[in-house]
């Protein structure tokens, strides 16, 4: 998943939430619940590439 794939899901998300919250919608709840866990999945996966990618740090000292 790309950055815009990732927030255009997270906005979908959020319309579903706030319909569940003002509906109490069944169907609302289901896309919310199915929606959070690919987005939890999207972060665990992202996290674990950055987890196991270093970080660069700048060289503060080098004066070329």
């Amino acid at each position: 998943m790309n950055s815009r794939q990732f927030f255009d899901r997270v906005v979908q998300l959020r319309k579903f939430q706030k319909e569940y919250f003002a509906t109490r919608s069944k169907d609302a709840l289901r896309q919310s619940i199915a929606l959070e866990k690919e987005i939890d999945a999207e972060i665990e996966r992202v996290q674990s590439i950055l987890n196991n990618k270093p970080v660069e740090q700048p060289n503060l000292f080098n004066n070329e």
